[in-house]
């Protein structure tokens, strides 16, 4: 807004002096934050001078300023008609109108502004999908971590996908993907029957889809089924060697089992993959614990305390590392582990409450 402002100083001149007696009055209203005052002063000005592009911009801003938004739209209508290039009258037209629910109609204006936050939204609106991701994805580059934009991107991927998935069931609801996708969409509503039968009729008719072996794993995993836990995710290793999840995955079914070595082995692998995985390391250090390898086991546990340091993982390492220590008799070093862990424990219950009170 203080750029359109700034922008917007030079035209004066070319106004009337009650007018611009009256546009000063306005700024100055504007700046001490008295938004119905600076929309008189700017009302008026435009009634002494109908020519005055910059008063019918400041007004529509005033009015946008004080929530009136669908008070903000004639005049800044008027200021296009008055001068079409103008570039913060189109930014403030295209908030406007969307903010009233005219996104197919702000969408021109925010174009010509180039705002690419507004016009991702105004995109997401029209159903113009892949375009509203191709926009918001512009606006994360220069503003990273953003919540707004990391909501609407994910908004805008999320309806982007499911309209690929109806398309795709519609036109092939025989398919192996849409089995797949039927599959995926069970499991995430946790009915793990009806996906289980998804899953394996997709790879019934495609035996070699290595993710749908993947998604099965998990899927038996997810009821301690580990024995055909191990098969899919096995099957998985073998279809794609080069997979470290699969290996993670094989590495942790095998350990739930109770099979340590094995398990071990698996995750090492794993490792040698793709170095720094965090749920790989976490599972490493158990599998070395459990097979009589404490050094091994510190050392992973550690590594992963150097990449997470707040999270629950980070959390499950700083207890494990606990018990470790107080095997080893390691008295303190053991309490200040479980000081850590039970930091990371309350920080969470503090989250946890925040949240349920929103």
């Amino acid at each position: 807004m203080i750029q359109t402002t700034l922008a917007l100083l030079l035209l004066w001149q070319a106004g009337s002096p009650d007018a611009l007696q009256h546009m000063q009055a306005g700024t100055e209203a504007d700046k001490q934050r008295h938004f119905d005052v600076a929309i008189t002063e700017f009302r008026k000005a435009t009634e002494l001078d109908p020519s005055l592009t910059a008063a019918f911009v400041n007004l529509g801003q005033a009015y946008m300023e004080n929530h009136e938004y669908g008070s903000a739209i004639p005049p800044l209508k008027r200021a296009l008609e008055l001068n079409p290039d103008l570039t913060p009258a189109h930014q403030l037209l295209g908030y406007a109108l969307l903010s009233q629910g005219y996104a197919a109609e702000a969408i021109p204006h925010l174009a010509k502004a180039q705002d690419a936050t507004a016009l991702g939204i105004a995109e997401i609106q029209t159903g113009n999908l892949k375009e509203a991701v191709e926009n918001l994805q512009i606006a994360l580059a220069k503003q990273p971590g953003d919540p707004d934009l990391l909501y609407y991107l994910g908004r805008a991927s999320g309806l982007l996908s499911k309209q690929s998935v109806d398309t795709l069931l519609a036109a092939y609801p025989d398919s192996a993907r849409a089995h797949q996708a039927m599959g995926e969409n069970y499991f995430v509503l946790r009915q793990m029957p009806q996906a289980e039968k998804e899953f394996r009729a997709a790879l019934q008719l495609r035996p070699d889809s290595p993710e749908v072996h993947l998604e099965l794993g998990e899927v038996y995993a997810g009821s301690s089924q580990w024995d055909k836990a191990v098969e899919e995710y096995r099957a998985q290793t073998k279809l794609q060697p080069g997979n470290a999840e699969a290996f993670y995955r094989l590495g942790d079914s095998l350990l739930q089992q109770g099979k340590v070595h094995d398990a071990r082995t698996v995750l090492q692998h794993s490792d040698h993959l793709q170095t720094d995985m965090p749920e790989t390391l976490y599972a490493l250090g158990k599998a070395s614990a459990l097979d009589g390898d404490p050094a091994a086991a510190e050392k992973s546990w550690k590594k992963l305390l150097a990449i997470e340091k707040d999270t629950t993982l980070a959390g499950q390492a700083h207890f494990a590392l606990a018990g470790l220590y107080r095997k080893q008799g390691k008295t303190g070093d053991a309490a200040k582990e479980m000081q850590e862990f039970q930091k990371l424990q309350a920080s969470a219950g503090g989250a946890s409450g925040q949240s349920s009170q929103k």
